[in-house]
């Protein structure tokens, strides 16, 4: 991603929908690891940006280290009082088997080689840690939006899946996420000639919440979405 969108991301993720419902989203897993007995432990948040997944972390009692690539991002997280540190999520500078939790949201479409950012995921986490990883899903979605934030694919259930396992991790939930809204996107992508990375009205922002939050109570999960989520152990 350019540093114009990441300096744009980390200025909209407070109040932007779509980031603040995917900091939701976060916090309710947190609480699903807790409630199933997982203490909060080390976590590393790879393509952390603004920080914004990696201030979520620390809020529910974990030690989070942000990860970027690029040095802007990792600027921008040093700057919001974060441990940061700079690398390339296909060879990470940590010991295998020390983390308990790492998040993946947003990064694996940007890679090349996902497969070896997934197997890094697997080398550097505990036996029984956890992979919470997302992905912009369907290729019939793809729009000038995609290559404007330096996407390389968008998946299907059966692509992500194959890369996860492939890794040795052991998928335990795929739900789609932004399904809602998905007819939204894909007018809105057919139009699109860069970033959706927008600020927006408050009306509009408003409504949009509303939306995705109603998306929480109603089973939509295995229809077609703009995202895929997961959850994954190391074995």
């Amino acid at each position: 991603m350019e540093a114009t969108e990441i300096r744009k991301l980390a200025a909209l993720e407070d109040t932007h929908w779509w980031y603040r419902e995917r900091r939701a989203l976060l916090a309710r897993a947190l609480r699903r690891l807790a409630a199933a007995g997982t203490p909060a432990g080390t976590a590393l948040d790879i393509g952390a940006a603004g920080g914004g997944n990696t201030r979520v972390l620390r809020a529910h009692g974990w030690r989070p280290v942000a990860l970027e690539y690029s040095q802007e991002g990792a600027e921008v997280a040093a700057e919001r009082g974060l441990d940061v540190i700079r690398a390339d999520a296909r060879n990470l500078p940590l010991p295998s088997g020390g983390l308990d939790l790492v998040v993946a949201f947003d990064i694996l479409e940007h890679i090349d080689e996902d497969h070896l950012a997934a197997g890094e995921i697997h080398r550097t986490l505990r036996p029984g840690g956890t992979a919470l990883i997302a992905v912009p899903c369907d290729m019939k979605l793809w729009s000038a939006h995609d290559v404007a934030v330096g996407h390389v694919r968008r998946y299907t259930r059966e692509t992500l899946t194959a890369v996860v396992e492939k890794a040795g991790l052991v998928v335990e939930d795929l739900w789609s996420w932004n399904v809602l809204l998905r007819p939204v996107a894909a007018w809105r992508r057919r139009k699109s000639t860069g970033s959706d990375l927008n600020d927006m009205s408050a009306l509009v922002n408003t409504a949009l919440t509303a939306i995705i939050t109603t998306e929480r109570y109603l089973p939509v999960k295995s229809l077609p979405g703009v995202s895929l989520m997961l959850t994954a152990r190391r074995p």
